[in-house]
């Protein structure tokens, strides 16, 4: 399967690029898909919350009222959870959300994604996209000359250098990251998936069999 390549420009190269079909061009698996960006989204959980406990809370050493005779409820401390300024029954506490998938599952939800990205015509390859300056001007006019000044864009390169990443930091919904890192959920949430001809090769690396 051959895809063309544009020049930053937004000029196609001569001789298109052949992707590799048993990357890019498999049958989706959307459970798997689901599954990464589940285990991604759960694993960047602190589960740090916490509710304090009728055993935690400062007070309520002594008994409020005496059992009987007042004509009330008895009861035993004023840091009962049914009691305002009391401690929280069965509160949050403390917990990992860490979920563990298995290798060759992160690598097929990696290859439906980019497969779903080139069947929908939602991938774009760019032969290079370094930058000259650190300028965001810049590297938005790259963006209108290639068509894609008003897209939500995931941007892999295979080196991201410093003017790339000052050029693109600013530029709502235009995430520019280095292909190695890419997850699942990073190609799955754009518009168009943007990369540059080298992490094409990247790909076939991390993700072959």
């Amino acid at each position: 399967m051959k895809i063309d390549v544009l020049k930053s420009d937004g000029s196609k190269l001569a001789n298109p690029l052949e992707l590799d079909a048993g990357i890019f061009g498999i049958e989706p698996n959307d459970h798997c898909i689901a599954m990464a960006v589940k285990a991604e989204m759960a694993n960047i959980r602190q589960g740090t919350h916490k509710a304090k406990t009728r055993g935690e809370v400062r007070g309520g050493g002594r008994k409020p009222w005496r059992q009987k005779g007042r004509g009330t409820a008895r009861s035993g401390s004023s840091r009962s959870p049914v009691w305002v300024g009391g401690g929280k029954a069965f509160g949050p506490t403390p917990r990992s959300y860490k979920l563990k998938l298995n290798r060759k599952v992160k690598k097929l939800a990696r290859k439906s994604a980019l497969s779903y990205k080139v069947k929908n015509e939602n991938l774009m390859i760019v032969d290079t996209l370094s930058m000259e300056s650190a300028k965001t001007k810049d590297f938005v006019a790259v963006l209108k000359s290639l068509g894609l000044q008003d897209k939500k864009l995931t941007v892999l390169v295979n080196e991201l250098g410093e003017n790339l990443y000052l050029a693109s930091r600013n530029v709502p919904n235009v995430f520019v990251m280095e292909t190695q890192y890419a997850s699942t959920y990073d190609i799955m949430d754009c518009e168009v998936l943007v990369i540059d001809q080298a992490s094409v090769e990247t790909f076939n690396t991390l993700l072959e069999i």
